[in-house]
């Protein structure tokens, strides 16, 4: 009974002093993650709307909803905004470029975990490339093999850009 003791007594210390090194290191590296994560959404913002030169994020109280978009004159030209749902396997999260007429202009995939050589193919510009500079979402094919998550990322595409196309239209 006395050596249970004494060895759940060294493997609360041992998680005690593994607890208290882990929540050390991530007080010293919090800042950078933010910082790194904000740089990615930049680059992403850039890269689904090239002619944007400023990037306004509109806001509520959940966070933003979406990104005005304006070029070098000071222009209105469109809004990128993110679009996630379930894929097969995983939450999908893509950024989308939308011109003010309601045109795609690029959507990238910002994060998933489908099935390697199925799912993950979501992410390939074979099938990225299907939404450029496309209004109607409908004639862009699934991915055989992989359906259900290149399905998820069109219905999640389509839905997000009506939503934020109203709220464009309301002045919102």
């Amino acid at each position: 009974m006395k050596e249970m003791v004494r060895y759940g007594f060294i493997l609360a210390l041992i998680c005690t002093i593994a607890s208290g090194l882990l929540a050390t290191v991530n007080s010293f590296t919090k800042s950078k993650i933010i910082a790194q994560a904000q740089a990615e959404e930049e680059a992403s913002l850039k890269e689904v709307v090239a002619q944007g030169e400023r990037f306004e994020a509109i806001k509520s109280q959940a966070g933003t909803i979406y990104y005005r978009v304006y070029d070098k004159e000071a222009k209105f030209i469109g809004v990128a905004f993110k679009a996630s749902g379930k894929g097969y396997s995983s939450i999908i999260e893509t950024m989308v470029g939308m011109l003010k007429d309601g045109t795609i202009t690029t959507i990238k995939i910002l994060s998933q975990n489908e099935t390697p050589g199925l799912g993950a193919n979501v992410a390939g510009r074979d099938f990225t490339g299907q939404f450029t500079n496309k209004k109607d979402l409908t004639k862009v094919q699934a991915i055989t093999g992989a359906t259900i998550s290149s399905r998820a990322v069109i219905e999640m595409v389509k839905n997000k850009a009506e939503e934020i196309k109203g709220l464009i239209k309301d002045g919102k």
